[in-house]
């Protein structure tokens, strides 16, 4: 017998087959039955049918939930719950967004600023160099790329030459309080609403501290999260905008303010060692302050979102340990030792950088030719040390022989296929010219750093700031633009920053350090 439920699928049928005409039951009638499965009724379909057709929505709803709810409820509510469950999980782990509002640079007035020949004139009257020093500064400047249009503090301007804790903090309130004055007047925003503070200066670090500077002179609110970075170099800006995406990844529905600055006065070197008298023709005045918000009603009046941050570190190694660090010399002058070896130093921290960097930002397809270069490098059992240039060149423009090697040269991907515009530190013409050669970019690529170097000096830690108000200036970043920040620093680290524009941005007509020189 077929299962109960099935019974009503079959239909039987009784089929007469005549008299038997012969064997044992010879005379009688036979018959046979016969089981068939059933049609579909499509009588009862179609009065379904029409049945459904008559229901208004309210009834046919009733109808579905009147069907299954009975006996299935326990399992929508449970699936329901997961579902909404999942998708919460989703949306608060997810990270938040950070955008860039807006930045500021600041520009100090023109009686700050000095020729090359009168920076030396400066140094000659200081009466703390003896001529072979000053012919030294003179050469380094000369090959520089530093153009005459540079700002120097008053300290260095006078004739002691004093770098006191006063002149220190002088110098500090200027160029600080400028760039944040600047930028509260752009972005329209009270500086009690700033929640996270996060200020970077390598070699002036007083007590109390810069962030408490400013939260003391902008009577900023007493629950602000705040942070002093020191004696972290040229790549501290990078480092303090990571700072403050992980403060506001933590804190949703906030803004930061980050500073980066360098006092020059303070740096000021008067004794006689070449290695601790670059950073005298180099480092000039300068200070960027950005202010970022993980706020998504924010996103309409912002320029930029952050995409990735790679940082690398190689203090491991006592080689890049030592080759920016701070000490005193012979005649207890305390100063920034420059290692010659810097350049070479930086170029191995800018392949450690890139290496990791690309897989974020490059196409597939240069991902598979580095990747094949790379296999093809081990299998064949060849160091890539010294392989990648024929000379090595120091930070004074000298060249010295590499390492040999037999190994074939390492494929380097094109990234400007990744990116559209580079902001790479202004440390020297020699540094620029020796990451324009290695990464293979243009003489369009590397503008905003050459005229950043030119027009302003190595600001340190705000120079990348000031390279990408020169593209504002220029009317160059248009929606959808990537932007490679890319900077060096003692330690020895190299940090990478990269940017989307979210909108086009417009050239500015006030606000902008470059405004007054643009054609030039």
């Amino acid at each position: 017998m077929p299962p109960t439920g099935e019974q009503d699928l079959l239909s039987t049928e009784i089929v007469n087959r005549g008299v038997e005409s012969s064997g044992p039951d010879a005379g009688s009638i036979t018959f046979s039955v016969r089981v068939r499965r059933r049609l579909p009724d499509f009588v009862q379909s179609v009065n379904l049918n029409a049945e459904i057709g008559s229901l208004s929505r309210e009834e046919l709803w009733r109808k579905l939930w009147d069907s299954t709810a009975g006996y299935d409820l326990a399992t929508v509510l449970a699936f329901f719950a997961v579902f909404v469950f999942t998708l919460s999980v989703y949306f608060m782990s997810r990270p938040r967004s950070i955008y860039l509002i807006d930045f500021a640079c600041f520009k100090p007035t023109d009686d700050l600023k000095v020729t090359k020949e009168e920076f030396i004139d400066l140094a000659r009257r200081s009466g703390k160099f003896d001529e072979a020093s000053l012919e030294f500064q003179k050469k380094i400047l000369e090959s520089s790329g530093i153009g005459d249009e540079t700002y120097v503090p008053r300290a260095i301007m006078s004739p002691d030459n004093i770098s006191t804790m006063k002149e220190g903090r002088a110098e500090a309130s200027l160029v600080i309080f400028g760039a944040l004055d600047e930028l509260f007047k752009k972005t329209r925003i009270r500086p009690k609403d700033v929640g996270v503070l996060v200020v970077n200066c390598s070699i002036f670090n007083p007590t109390p501290s810069l962030s408490a500077m400013i939260i003391n002179h902008y009577k900023m609110r007493g629950n602000i999260l705040s942070f002093n970075l020191g004696g972290m170099g040229c790549s501290a800006g990078i480092i303090a905008v990571d700072l403050a995406r992980d403060m506001l990844q933590a804190n949703p529905n906030n803004v930061a303010v980050v500073v980066s600055t360098e006092m020059v006065g303070y740096n000021w070197y008067p004794g006689k060692d070449r290695s601790m008298l670059i950073p005298n023709c180099y480092i000039r005045m300068g200070c960027s302050a950005l202010l970022l918000s993980n706020r998504s009603r924010d996103y309409r009046r912002a320029k930029y979102r952050l995409e990735h941050i790679v940082r690398t570190h190689k203090g491991a190694d006592d080689r890049y340990f030592r080759s920016v660090y701070q000490e005193e010399d012979e005649q207890r002058f305390k100063g920034l030792k420059i290692s010659k070896d810097l350049v070479e130093i930086g170029g191995d921290a800018l392949k450690t950088n890139i290496t990791t960097l690309g897989p974020l930002v490059l196409p597939l397809s240069e991902q598979l030719l580095f990747f094949a270069t790379l296999v093809k490098r081990y299998l064949s059992g060849t160091k890539p040390k010294g392989s990648t240039t024929a000379t090595s060149v120091t930070l004074d423009g000298s060249q010295k022989s590499p390492p040999t090697s037999s190994g074939t040269k390492p494929y380097i991907p094109d990234y400007k296929l990744a990116f559209e515009h580079f902001c790479v530190h202004a440390a020297s013409k020699t540094v620029v010219n020796e990451l324009q050669r290695n990464l293979g970019l243009s003489n369009a690529n590397v503008e905003p750093s050459r005229a950043t170097l030119h027009r302003f000096g190595n600001t340190s830690s705000s120079s990348i700031w000031y390279e990408l108000a020169y593209l504002e200036a220029k009317g160059r970043v248009k929606r959808g633009d990537r932007v490679w920040q890319l900077s060096f620093g003692s330690g020895f680290k190299c940090n990478s920053a990269v940017w989307k524009a979210v909108r086009r941005i417009k050239k500015p007509t006030s606000n902008n350090p470059w405004l007054d020189c643009l054609d030039r």
